[in-house]
C-alpha cells in the first residue's frame, strides 16, 4: 500500500491566467501541490521497429494522448493532442537519421489497465513517423527537404526499396512503465508526466487528467463545460482547461466531500479516477445536478457570483456549487430573491471570507466554507 508522507500545503493564493483568454482564477497553484505518496512502479526496455510503431498507432495500440478538447475530432480515447511543434528541418533530419541507421533518443510509455500503451514522453517522435508514412504533415505532403541528396524531396512512397527497407528496421527504443500501486488510480503517472514531459508546453492539471484519465467522464465534463448558464458564469472558455477542472471540483465536492484531503490535486485525480468511465455517477445524475444549480445561481445572483472582488475565486465556485446542489437536492429553489439575500450575506461572513482567501485547499478551510455555504442556502425556499 502506498505510503503517506508528511504533508505539505501552499499557503498562496494565486491568480492564475490562461494565456488563450482574459479569464483570471484565484485558486491555489497545484503545480506546487506535492502528492503525498510513494509508488510501486514497474519499467522495462523494449525496442520497436519503426514500421512496427506506425502500424501500432494505426490501430491505436499506441495512443498518443490529447491535452485540448475537440469534440468534433474526438474518436474514442484520442481527444486531446497536444501541440505539435517541431520545425520541419527538425522532421527532416530525425527521418534522416533513421534513414542512415544512427541512433535516436528513446520513448517513454505507460501500459495501461487494458494492455494500450499510453505516450508519455516522445510525441513530436512519433507524430513525425507516421505523417511520413502517410505523406502527409500539418495538412501538406511530406517530401524530406535539407536532407542529403538522395533522400531529397522523397515521400516515403518514393524511397528505394533498400532505403525503406532499413527506414522500416530501424529501432526505437521504449522505457514502458506500469504502475503497480496504488492500484485505485495513476498517481505516479501524473506525476511522471509533470516532471518528465519535454512537449514544449507546461501542462497544466486539468491537461494531464483528460489524457491520464481519458473516457466518459471526460466527455461529460466538455459537454457541461459548453453550458450556457456555466459561461455565463464563469466567462470565457479557456484553452488550459481550467473551466473544466473547476466543473470535476464541484462534482468531487459534492459526491465526495467527507473524503477530502490534501493536497486538492491529488483528491481531484483520484475522484476522477474512480469516475473514468461512469462507474459512480451517471450521465443523467451529473447533468441533472450540474445543469440546474448553474441555472438558479445564474438566475438569482447573475454573472458576478463567483467573483466576490474582480477574479474568479475557485473556493466560492466549490462551496457555493455545491451548497446550493445540496439544497436542490431537497426540490426546486422558487424565490431566487431570497437565494440572492443569502448569498450575499454568505460573502459578509467573516469566517467564510478566511475559508475561501486563504489555504483554501487545507483541509479545515474546505470544511467551514461548505458547512457555512451548505447552511446558508438551506433554508432557501
Amino acid at each position: 500500500m502506498p505510503k503517506k508522507q508528511k504533508k505539505r500545503i501552499s499557503q498562496a493564493v494565486n491568480p492564475n491566467t490562461d494565456p488563450e483568454s482574459d479569464v483570471i482564477v484565484e485558486d491555489l497553484d497545484e503545480a506546487l501541490e506535492v502528492i503525498p505518496y510513494t509508488y510501486s512502479i514497474s519499467a522495462y526496455g523494449a525496442d520497436y521497429p519503426v514500421d512496427s510503431i506506425v502500424k501500432r498507432m494505426d490501430a491505436k495500440d499506441i495512443i498518443v494522448p490529447r491535452f485540448s478538447w475537440e469534440p468534433e475530432k474526438d474518436s474514442e480515447i484520442v481527444g486531446f493532442q497536444r501541440e505539435y511543434v517541431w520545425p520541419r528541418p527538425k522532421a527532416d533530419r530525425f527521418i534522416e537519421s533513421l534513414l542512415l541507421g544512427l541512433p535516436v533518443p528513446g520513448i517513454f510509455l505507460v501500459k495501461e489497465p487494458a494492455g494500450r500503451l499510453l505516450v508519455l514522453d516522445g510525441h513530436q517522435r512519433l507524430y513525425t513517423l507516421s505523417a511520413y508514412y502517410h505523406g502527409m504533415i500539418s495538412g501538406i505532403e511530406y517530401r524530406l527537404d535539407n536532407v542529403q541528396e538522395r533522400f531529397n524531396g522523397k515521400r516515403y512512397a518514393d524511397l528505394d526499396v533498400e532505403d525503406r527497407r532499413r527506414l522500416d528496421d530501424s529501432i526505437i527504443h521504449a522505457t514502458v512503465i506500469k504502475q503497480d500501486e496504488p492500484t485505485e488510480d495513476q498517481s505516479s503517472i501524473y506525476t511522471i508526466f509533470e516532471r518528465l514531459n519535454t512537449g514544449g508546453v507546461n501542462l497544466q492539471p486539468q491537461e494531464i487528467r483528460v489524457a491520464l484519465y481519458h473516457g466518459e467522464f471526460v466527455r461529460i465534463l466538455s459537454k457541461l463545460n459548453d453550458n450556457l448558464a456555466w459561461r455565463k458564469l464563469f466567462g470565457t472558455k479557456t484553452k488550459r482547461l481550467k473551466d473544466m477542472e473547476m466543473i470535476l471540483r464541484f462534482f468531487a465536492f459534492f459526491y465526495c466531500a467527507s473524503q477530502y484531503r490534501t493536497p486538492m490535486k491529488d483528491f481531484l485525480n483520484r475522484y476522477m479516477a474512480s469516475n473514468q468511465n461512469l462507474q459512480r455517477q451517471s450521465i443523467k445524475d451529473l447533468s441533472q445536478i450540474f445543469e440546474d444549480t448553474t441555472a438558479i445561481i445564474a438566475k438569482s445572483v447573475g454573472s458576478r457570483a463567483f467573483r466576490p472582488v474582480r477574479a474568479i475565486n475557485a473556493a466560492v465556485i466549490d462551496s457555493v456549487m455545491t451548497g446550493v446542489a445540496r439544497r436542490l437536492t431537497r426540490g426546486p429553489i422558487k424565490k431566487k430573491a431570497q437565494l440572492a439575500k443569502h448569498y450575499q450575506a454568505l460573502l459578509k461572513s467573516q469566517a467564510y471570507r478566511k475559508a475561501v482567501e486563504t489555504g483554501t485547499s487545507q483541509e479545515a478551510n474546505v470544511v467551514a466554507r461548505l458547512r457555512l455555504a451548505t447552511k446558508a442556502f438551506a433554508s432557501v425556499r
